[in-house]
C-alpha cells in the first residue's frame, strides 16, 4: 500500500470527486419522484447530477481558475421559474457537502456552467461526468462520478467514485490514475488524504465480458458474440457507467466491448481508459485507433474495446468479421 498523492491536481481532484460522490448518495438515501427532472432532451438527470458538478467545478476553480472545465450540464433548465424548488434543494445540498452555509443558489448555476468549456488539443483541461449512469443511479444500481485531466489530447489524471461497486465486500470504492505512475484504488468512505491506496492491475488470465446495462449503449448480441468468439466467454456482467472500466483495471473482468453507433462523450471515458492503461490493460476502437479526446464529440472513433490486455488482438481480429 502507498499514497501517491504528491500534486495539487491529484489531490484536488480527489477530494472533488468524493465530496461529490457523497453528496450524491446523500441524495439517493432520501430521493423520491419529485427529485427526478427531464432536459430538454429528454434523458433523466436528478438533483444530485446538478450538485455532483457545482461542487467539483467549484473546487477545480478556486485551485485552477485558468483550467478550463468540459462537464455534461449546464444550469439552463435550472433557470427556468418552474425548476426553482428544485434549484434550492441543490443549493442546499452543495451547502451540506462543502460545508458552506453562505452558498446561494447564482453560486451554485454559476459553478454548474464553469463545466461549459471547450476543449482543447494544445492546453490542458479537465473533463467531468458528475453522474455516470444517471439510468443506474435513479435504479438504485451502479453509477460513477467520473473526472480527468486532458494535456494535449492525452489524459495525465483520471478519478472514478464508485459508491455503489461492491469488491471484496467492501461498497464504495475510489479509483485513481495517473499517467506513468500506476493505478489505485482505496474505499471511497476514506474521505482522508492520508489513507493510503492500493495499487491495482488487470488479471490477464480472466476472460469475463462487462458490458452496458442498457442495450441502447451498444449492441448486446454482438458484443457477446465477439467476446464468445474471441475468448470462449460465458460470464457476462451488465452495468452502467465507467465502474466497468474499474472491473478491468481491478481484474475482475477481462473485456469491455461498446458496440455503440454513435459518437462518444470524453466525459465518459476519459478517466477510464487511463485508469485501465495504467493498470496494464489496453483501451482503442474497434478498429484498433487510440480514442482522441480533443474534441467534446469521439467522431474520429467508432465503438470502445477495453481489454487486460491479452485479449486485445483478439478481439481486434473477431471484430473484423462483424
Amino acid at each position: 500500500m502507498t499514497s501517491i498523492m504528491q500534486n495539487e491536481e491529484l489531490t484536488t481532484a480527489c477530494r472533488a470527486v468524493t465530496t461529490a460522490s457523497n453528496l450524491c448518495e446523500a441524495v439517493r438515501s432520501e430521493m423520491t419522484t419529485h427529485q427526478t427532472m427531464t432536459k430538454s432532451d429528454r434523458s433523466p438527470v436528478t438533483i444530485a447530477d446538478y450538485g455532483s458538478q457545482a461542487v467539483i467545478c467549484e473546487m477545480l476553480s478556486k485551485n485552477f481558475p485558468q483550467d478550463p472545465v468540459v462537464a455534461e450540464e449546464d444550469s439552463d433548465d435550472l433557470r427556468l421559474p418552474e425548476m426553482r424548488d428544485q434549484l434550492a434543494k441543490i443549493t442546499n445540498h452543495v451547502k451540506l457537502a462543502l460545508g458552506d452555509s453562505s452558498v446561494s443558489e447564482e453560486d451554485v448555476t454559476g459553478w454548474i456552467d464553469h463545466g461549459n468549456g471547450t476543449p482543447s488539443s494544445n492546453r490542458r483541461f479537465w473533463t467531468l461526468d458528475p453522474i455516470d449512469g444517471t439510468k443506474g443511479f435513479l435504479r438504485g444500481d451502479q453509477y460513477a462520478v467520473c473526472l480527468a485531466l486532458i494535456e494535449d489530447g492525452h489524459v495525465k489524471i483520471g478519478i472514478i467514485g464508485c459508491p455503489a461497486l461492491e469488491i471484496d465486500h467492501v461498497v464504495g470504492h475510489l479509483f485513481v490514475a495517473e499517467k506513468g505512475k500506476g493505478a489505485w484504488t482505496k474505499p471511497l468512505n476514506s474521505n482522508n488524504d492520508e489513507i493510503p491506496l492500493t495499487k491495482i492491475q488487470v488479471n490477464q488470465t480472466i476472460d469475463t465480458l462487462v458490458q452496458s446495462y442498457e442495450a441502447s449503449h451498444g449492441n448486446h448480441t454482438s458484443q457477446q458474440a465477439v467476446a464468445a468468439k474471441a475468448t470462449g466467454v460465458e460470464t457476462v456482467i451488465c452495468m452502467d457507467s465507467q465502474a466497468k472500466y474499474a472491473m478491468v483495471a481491478s481484474g475482475r473482468a477481462g473485456l469491455y466491448i461498446r458496440l455503440s453507433a454513435y459518437a462518444e462523450s470524453i466525459w465518459d471515458h476519459a478517466a477510464g481508459v487511463l485508469l485501465v492503461e495504467e493498470a496494464g490493460g489496453m483501451v482503442s476502437d474497434r478498429n484498433g485507433k487510440r480514442l482522441g479526446f480533443t474534441m467534446t464529440k469521439m467522431t474520429g472513433n467508432s465503438g470502445v474495446i477495453v481489454t487486460n490486455g491479452a485479449l486485445h488482438e483478439k478481439v481486434l481480429t473477431v471484430l473484423d468479421d462483424f
